[in-house]
C-alpha cells in the first residue's frame, strides 16, 4: 500500500512492537512517549523519528494511533494540553488502542467531529508476543468508511480487523473478551489443582483433555506453566484488575450482572496484596494452594443485583 505519514503514542510492551511493524510496512512513523529515552532507542532501532509531545507527534499524520494505560493517560495525550487533536490535520483519523472505557471512547470521538477529524477505538487482544509477532486481533468501534481507510495500515500488525458497531463497541467488545478469559482462567486453575489433588499426572491431564470440549487459548498456552509456577511473562495482574474494574463500572451502568466476574476480580486482589501484581493473570491457580485464601473479601464479593464486584472503587 502507499506509504503514509504516522504518529504513535504510547511505547509500552503492546505500542513498541506495532510501532515496528508499522515502520517495517514502510510507513513514515514518528513517535512520542511518555519517557523520552524509549522513543529515542524505537528510532535508534527503527529509523522513526522522535517527538516531544503528543500534539508535536501529530502534526502532519494522516493517522494517529494511541496505546497508553487508562482513560486519564488517553484524555491526557488525546485532549490535554500538548495532546494530539488540537494539532491533527483535518480528514486525519486518531485511533486509539487502549483498553479503555466506552465512555472515553464516545468523548475523545466527539472532540474529533468538532475538529472535522475521524475516531476509531480500537482495542487489541493477542498480548505481548501477538503485537511482537503483528497476529493481533483488533476490536473497532467506529463509521463504515473510516475503518475502511484504516483497515490496510491495522493490517501491518493484526490478523483479524473487525468493525463492531458505531464509536465505544471496540471498547464494549474488549471487554467481553476480559470476560471470558478471567472465567477461562479460574476455571483452568481449579481444574489443573483438582487434578494434582487427584494424584493424576496433571500435564498428561492437559495432552489430552486439551484435543477435546475442554481444550482454550489459556489450556493451550498456559497450562504446563501454571503447572510449572511459572508468572513472569504475559499479561500482568495489575492490568487485568485495571480491565476489570472498566468491566464492571459498564456492568453496573446496563444492569447487567457479572458474578463471576466479581469473584474472580477477588482473587486477582488478593494475588496483588500479596506481591503479586506483575505476575501473569494465569497465577489464580496460587491461591488454590491455600485454601484458607480462596474466599474473595467481603469487598471484593459480588453485589447484590446487578452481580459486580465492590472491590475496585480504590482503582
Amino acid at each position: 500500500m502507499t506509504a503514509l505519514k504516522t504518529a504513535f503514542i504510547g511505547l509500552g510492551v503492546m505500542g513498541y512492537p506495532m510501532a515496528g511493524h508499522l515502520a517495517k510496512a514502510g510507513h513514515a512513523v514518528t513517535v512520542h512517549n511518555r519517557t523520552q529515552a524509549k522513543a529515542e532507542a524505537w528510532a535508534g532501532e527503527h529509523g522513526g523519528a522522535v517527538a516531544e509531545t503528543p500534539a508535536a507527534a501529530v502534526a502532519e499524520a494522516d493517522f494517529v494511533f494511541a496505546c497508553v494505560g487508562d482513560d486519564d493517560d488517553l484524555r491526557d495525550v488525546a485532549l490535554g494540553a500538548g495532546g494530539a487533536l488540537a494539532a491533527m490535520q483535518q480528514g486525519a483519523v486518531f485511533i486509539d488502542h487502549t483498553t479503555a472505557s466506552a465512555e472515553i471512547a464516545r468523548e475523545v470521538h466527539r472532540e474529533a467531529q468538532e475538529r472535522r477529524l475521524d475516531f476509531l477505538d480500537a482495542p487489541v487482544s493477542g498480548g505481548q508476543a501477538g503485537a511482537e509477532s503483528g497476529a493481533l486481533t483488533i476490536m473497532i468501534g467506529g463509521a463504515e468508511e473510516v475503518f475502511a481507510r484504516a483497515r490496510p495500515v491495522l493490517s501491518a500488525y493484526a490478523r483479524e480487523v473487525a468493525l463492531m458497531g458505531p464509536v465505544g463497541a471496540g471498547q464494549l467488545t474488549k471487554m467481553v473478551n476480559q470476560i471470558c478469559v478471567a472465567g477461562l482462567i479460574q476455571a483452568l486453575a481449579e481444574g489443573l489443582n483438582f487434578a494434582r489433588q487427584a494424584g493424576l499426572d496433571a500435564k498428561k491431564v492437559v495432552d489430552v483433555i486439551s484435543q477435546g470440549a475442554a481444550s482454550s487459548w489459556q489450556m493451550a498456552n498456559r497450562g504446563d506453566t501454571m503447572l510449572d509456577d511459572e508468572f513472569d511473562f504475559g499479561f500482568a495482574v495489575d492490568w487485568m484488575l485495571k480491565d476489570l474494574a472498566i468491566c464492571l463500572a459498564e456492568a453496573r451502568n446496563l444492569g447487567a450482572p457479572l458474578p463471576l466476574t466479581g469473584i474472580v476480580n477477588g482473587y486477582y486482589r488478593q494475588i496483588q496484596e500479596r506481591g503479586g501484581g506483575r505476575w501473569d493473570t494465569s497465577s489464580l491457580i496460587r491461591l488454590l494452594a491455600n485454601p484458607s485464601a480462596v474466599s474473595p473479601p467481603p469487598a471484593s464479593r459480588p453485589a447484590s443485583g446487578g452481580g459486580e464486584g465492590r472491590g475496585d472503587k480504590g482503582r
